[in-house]
């Protein structure tokens, strides 16, 4: 096999791979072989079928496609490995000459990872913010406990509606003196501030006492989903039936008792101090940990292929097909929620998507500057983290990874994994951060 490497830019390379008559000849008698194994020809073993009743029975043409096709992939493969060019597109293959008794000529066109030139990486300096828990965050969370075990109590009877409030209330809307689907509700209880109904409505209702009739006049949003009521205004005929409130519970040792493992308000804080102020620095930790690498990436010279951002924008909407799906919904609800296209989806990706292949090209371009090793115990610690989190077997999530091709993708993100830490080991003051 001979290879000839043309650059047809900054990206794009242009291979034309020459592959001698001999080889031919071994390509379509291994075409011959591998088609008879997988049909079946009477009077005929499987696998012992000659070329000539193979070719009867299914054509030359195909004998000679898939010929074609083993010979490009293996001559293709050997090429790539040959210029030391890792593919970071589908090639683009145009056949020159493939003729029985003469050497194949094709044409292979490929994006190829771009070369990182790599800046400084070492001693690198980033500030680690002081992990501090104050009072009224202890507050603010035994506050959250307190919401979370609050009880609904219907408020004085001279009470007026504020915001946060829940008013339950009958509703019967109308668009030009018409009653709409849907515009109708009986004992609904509406929390004031939640913008759960049209923009304008719950602000109405503040001020309103328990047994009014309000009405409350709003315009439908011009993207509402409902498209007959788009843009139109609306009337509400609005009963308040009553007001309720939530009332907290006192935040005293009574509250830690029935609320946590411990005997008084006193022991709770200090436990929620304790698990705060270790959430703070673990964030501390990961903010420097992210500037430093950040820092390493920017040093680095390397300009992006089009089409590896194109690839992984298409892969973080996968991702976050799979995460609607885990949720019951599916990517187009997602869209339709959120008021976008697809295209737009694309587009708001592109930049974070640039950013996250910058980065892996970088912290590779380190594992190999580094000689860093992926070992198997780095790949099994890997596969036991992935297992949690995902609530798996270890030996079910290995043999997924294993069937699916996905070793050496693993190994790579492993071996990126290390060359951070090392950004992160060898920093200044790396001692000190850890």
């Amino acid at each position: 096999m001979k290879a000839t490497l043309k650059n047809v830019d900054q990206h794009v390379v242009e291979l034309t791979i020459e592959v001698p008559a001999a080889d031919v000849a071994a390509g379509i008698k291994a075409a011959v072989k591998r088609i008879a194994s997988q049909v079946n020809v009477p009077g005929f073993r499987k696998g012992k079928a000659p070329r000539n009743v193979i070719e009867m029975n299914y054509g030359k043409e195909a004998v000679l496609n898939e010929a074609y096709d083993f010979l490009v992939n293996q001559n293709y493969t050997a090429a790539l490995q040959e210029n030391k060019i890792v593919p970071v597109s589908q090639p683009e293959i145009e056949q020159v000459q493939f003729e029985e008794g003469k050497d194949l000529i094709f044409k292979a066109t490929v994006t190829k990872r771009p070369d990182v030139k790599l800046g400084e990486y070492k001693g690198l300096d980033a500030k680690k913010e002081e992990a501090k828990v104050t009072d009224e965050q202890i507050q603010d969370q035994l506050k959250n406990i307190a919401e979370q075990q609050a009880e609904m109590v219907v408020a004085d009877k001279d009470a007026k509606v504020e915001q946060g409030d829940f008013a339950v209330i009958d509703f019967k809307g109308t668009v030009d003196g018409k009653a709409f689907d849907g515009g109708e509700g009986k004992s609904y209880p509406l929390q004031i501030g939640s913008g759960n109904f049209i923009p304008g409505f719950e602000d109405q209702l503040v001020g309103a006492k328990a047994g009014d009739d309000v009405t409350v006049k709003v315009t439908f949003p011009e993207d509402y989903f409902v498209a007959d009521l788009a843009g139109k205004e609306a009337e509400f005929a609005t009963h308040i039936h009553d007001i309720k409130r939530k009332q907290l519970p006192e935040l005293n040792d009574e509250f830690a008792k029935a609320n946590s493992s411990y005997e008084t308000i006193a022991e709770l804080k200090a436990d929620l101090r304790k698990k705060m102020e270790e959430d703070a620095e673990r964030r501390a930790v990961d903010a420097y940990n992210g500037e430093l690498i950040k820092t390493a990436v920017e040093n680095a010279e390397v300009d992006i292929p089009e089409v590896m951002v194109a690839d992984r924008v298409e892969q973080m909407i996968q991702e976050l097909a799979m995460s609607m799906e885990g949720r019951g919904l599916k990517l187009e609800d997602y869209l339709k929620f959120s008021n976008k296209t697809v295209e737009e989806l694309r587009e708001e990706y592109k930049e974070t998507a640039a950013e996250n292949v910058r980065t892996d090209l970088v912290l590779d371009a380190i594992a190999v500057e580094e000689k860093i090793e992926v070992t198997p115990d780095d790949m099994n610690r890997e596969i036991f983290m992935m297992a949690q989190n995902f609530g798996a077997n270890p030996q079910e999530v290995w043999d997924i990874i294993a069937k699916e091709g996905r070793v050496s993708m693993l190994a790579g993100s492993v071996a990126r994994k290390k060359a951070a830490r090392f950004i992160v080991d060898n920093a200044k003051g790396a001692e000190a951060a850890k």
